[in-house]
């Protein structure tokens, strides 16, 4: 049997039909605040090595192509609250679980869908990317250097835009299929999620126009909202908007005699500006900046790595990185104060709990006998 499951999510069941990217990590978000998340692997799989986005949940490797193994999934759905998927449109019909078979067998199901384009449309069919999909939201061309716009990773698409609206839905979802009994499709679309996360800079746009890239209040415009390069070629990020931060940041580099604070936000004096805080920057290390700011409200703080976050004396109080499967990890978001949930031990094996979870979730022998591997890989 399963251990206990800790978290605000813990008795709810979840089906994840395995795919890439941010249908993925929105299972894995689940299993982090107490879901039982039972992720259906493709049988052919057996054997690769785990992904570490399979953490915290286990795995049931089924051939989707043999009947016998489609009825096992639907089984299983049957049992569950909520299911996850991320292929393209069409896919999930031609295995024979579409909404329209899945919900006749469980009316009050949370079907999460995840795409790039959304579930209809001209493009709802074409392959893509994170990149692609941001950049047909605008929030791409919003994000970069004045020259040239540059990805953020594929935080605003896949994860932002993808998995935490994923999750969100399938959440509000299934409030309401516990208030009314009725379950229902989430259409969840990267184009439409980004597009969503960028709706104050449509607000701007349509109120007094957004400039060009690198010339606004938070895209590196402004002198006193970007990252200054210092002695040691580390960086710091200055973040003194309000005027009582920005005087302050004036006043503790003795800029106070030099610079008139009431024009702020005369964009005009932002290249001057911005050239005399980048020559002061330069003049000591970062950590030493640092060290300077560090109890003043000016809002500057250092740009740490990836390997140096986790050290941070903050990051260390309060626990924020933690060790899962040998590896150190950022630690669950948000956290609950009665319920806290928790990192998975380690990646899933596929197939490892196959008949664990078919036994556990009521499915019986019979059908798990007339299961039948592989043959066509």
């Amino acid at each position: 049997m399963q251990a206990p499951r800790l978290g605000p999510l813990a008795g709810l069941k979840v089906v994840e039909i395995a795919g890439i990217g941010p249908a993925p990590f929105c299972a894995a978000l689940f299993a982090d605040q107490g879901a039982d998340v039972v992720r259906v692997d493709r049988a052919d799989l057996d054997g690769q090595p785990p992904d570490f986005l399979t953490r915290g949940r286990r795995s049931v490797a089924l051939n989707l192509k043999d009947p016998a193994a489609v009825e096992t999934c639907l089984a299983l759905i049957e049992r569950a609250d909520v299911l996850l998927e991320g292929f393209r449109p069409g896919v999930m019909e031609r295995l024979g679980l579409g909404p329209d078979v899945v919900l006749a067998r469980n009316p009050r199901l949370a079907y999460g869908r995840m795409t790039g384009w959304g579930q209809t449309g001209p493009l709802a069919k074409v392959a893509g990317h994170d990149i692609n999909y941001i950049g047909l939201s605008g929030a791409l061309s919003a994000i970069g250097t004045v020259d040239q716009p540059v990805p953020p990773l594929n935080l605003v698409g896949d994860f932002g835009g993808g998995s935490l609206y994923l999750a969100f839905g399938v959440l509000a979802a299934l409030l309401h299929a516990r208030s009314t009994g009725r379950g229902q499709v989430v259409d969840c679309s990267m184009v439409e999620g980004s597009a969503s996360l960028m709706g104050l800079y449509y607000e701007y746009q349509a109120a007094a126009g957004w400039g060009a890239r690198g010339t606004n209040l938070l895209d590196g415009g402004a002198p006193f909202y970007r990252t200054y390069r210092c002695a040691d070629g580390k960086w710091l990020a200055v973040g003194a908007i309000e005027p009582q931060f920005y005087a302050l940041l004036i006043r503790t580099l003795g800029l106070d005699g030099e610079v008139d604070l009431s024009r702020q936000n005369d964009a005009s004096q932002w290249p001057a500006l911005h050239a005399w805080l980048e020559r002061v920057f330069s003049t000591r290390s970062r950590d030493a900046w640092a060290a300077l700011f560090e109890d003043i409200d000016a809002c500057v703080t250092p740009v740490l790595d990836l390997n140096e976050a986790p050290r941070h004396p903050h990051n260390q109080a309060r626990g924020s990185y933690v060790e899962a499967g040998g590896l150190l990890l950022p630690g669950v978001a948000p956290r609950f104060s009665a319920t806290p949930g928790r990192i998975g031990e380690r990646p899933t094996h596929v197939g490892e709990h196959t008949e664990t979870v078919l036994a556990e979730w009521g499915v019986d022998k019979e059908s798990i006998a007339r299961l039948e591997p592989l043959d066509d890989k």
